[in-house]
């Protein structure tokens, strides 16, 4: 079984026409999700628009001629502001790394094909040439900026909310206001996240660093420029057997310490443990995302090829990703027997059609005897 997913590449500098029929065919379904996850039952139109006014203030005219161009509702209005929306989960793995010559901000994105946009938008909204994977219709996964400045998110691992702003709209705010990692991090500690996320950011000087967003504001900047789905020091992560965060992290800093070079980086993002195949049930990548600073460019990649961006040469077009399932019935069998199997599943690579099932059954009959 093969899931698709249409990516757009489209430039719009100013919010019209391009945007507008954006939302007019998204919209429905986040309308939907919406009202069906409890927004109606959030802050009103005013509370959304004094809570931007006061934290993002620069995004106020964008907010308003983009809810102008979807029609003035106060459900639109509510849904754009991002301010303190109804929960939304994912996956991801983010790492970044310099040398004296370049540096690199790679990202993979794990989820289902039916839950992306698949738009990669450049804009001049307020004056800064943006470009970025979409999401929440102005909001970003990842993106970089004429400045050079780069950011990418991570789901952080936890189902609570604070008082905050959806981090995809945070995302947006840093790269329209931004030009370098210490400025991004000063802006990050003032602008609040409803719900815990994992940053990776990098700038054209080759400054690099990782920021994990707790819910309800406050954040603390890691040592190592990688993130996957948990926090350090905070409660247990979400399902870390299934999204394996802590052997994707682990990976990621094996990863650095080997100090890669940055142009290297996202081949070993295309692979395991890295690389997601479970669309079936959410957790596949769709794309793995490399964001050059100096250039300022950025290539979609993906196992059968690749398209690149440049921020001052940007091609609109389109491509369709075929997201194959065959291997997935396996990859669920494992899932199943983790918990009777323990730690020898964490030590077999993904199974996939080219398993030697002869050595599958030698590696956990000999995990079985050290036990006993």
């Amino acid at each position: 079984m093969t899931h698709s997913l249409t990516f757009d590449a489209i430039a719009e500098a100013e919010a019209g026409p391009k945007w507008q029929a954006r939302w007019q065919r998204s919209w429905p379904a986040y309308e939907a999700w919406f009202v069906a996850r409890g927004g109606e039952n959030g802050p009103d139109r005013a509370a959304c628009l004094d809570a931007l006014a006061a934290h993002m203030p620069e995004l106020v005219p964008t907010h308003a001629k983009l809810t102008q161009l979807a029609g003035g509702g106060d459900r639109a209005a509510r849904f754009l502001s991002a301010w303190c929306p109804p929960t939304y989960l994912g996956g991801c793995s983010l790492a970044a790394v310099s040398d004296d010559n370049s540096v690199r901000l790679v990202r993979n994105y794990d989820l289902s094909p039916d839950l992306n946009e698949g738009l990669l938008l450049r804009s001049e909204w307020t004056g800064r040439t943006v470009m970025g994977m979409v999401e929440f219709l102005w909001g970003l996964s990842d993106g970089i900026n004429a400045d050079g400045l780069s950011v990418a998110l991570a789901y952080g691992g936890g189902s609570q909310t604070g008082e905050g702003f959806g981090i995809c709209l945070i995302l947006r705010y840093v790269l329209e206001t931004c030009c370098s990692v210490p400025e991004a991090i000063d802006v990050l500690r003032k602008v609040p996240s409803h719900m815990a996320y994992n940053l990776v950011l990098a700038d054209k000087k080759g400054r690099t660093a990782s920021v994990e967003m707790h819910a309800g504001g406050g954040l603390r900047v890691r040592p190592v420029a990688v993130a996957t789905n948990h926090q350090h020091g905070q409660q247990a992560p979400d399902r870390p057997a299934f999204t394996r965060t802590r052997e994707r992290y682990a990976h990621l800093e094996m990863i650095m310490e080997q100090a890669p070079q940055p142009a290297s980086l996202a081949a070993q993002f295309l692979e395991g443990p890295l690389f997601q195949t479970n669309f079936a049930a959410g957790f596949g990548t769709l794309f793995t995302a490399e964001y050059n600073p100096d250039a300022p460019a950025m290539t979609l990649h993906w196992p059968t090829g690749e398209w690149v961006q440049n921020l001052n040469d940007f091609q609109e077009g389109q491509r369709v990703i075929g997201y194959d399932q065959t291997e997935q019935q396996s990859q669920d069998w494992m899932e199943a027997l983790r918990p009777w199997l323990g730690g020898a599943v964490d030590q077999l690579d993904v199974i996939s059609s080219d398993t030697d099932w002869a050595m599958l059954g030698q590696k956990i009959g000999a995990h079985w005897q050290a036990q006993s």
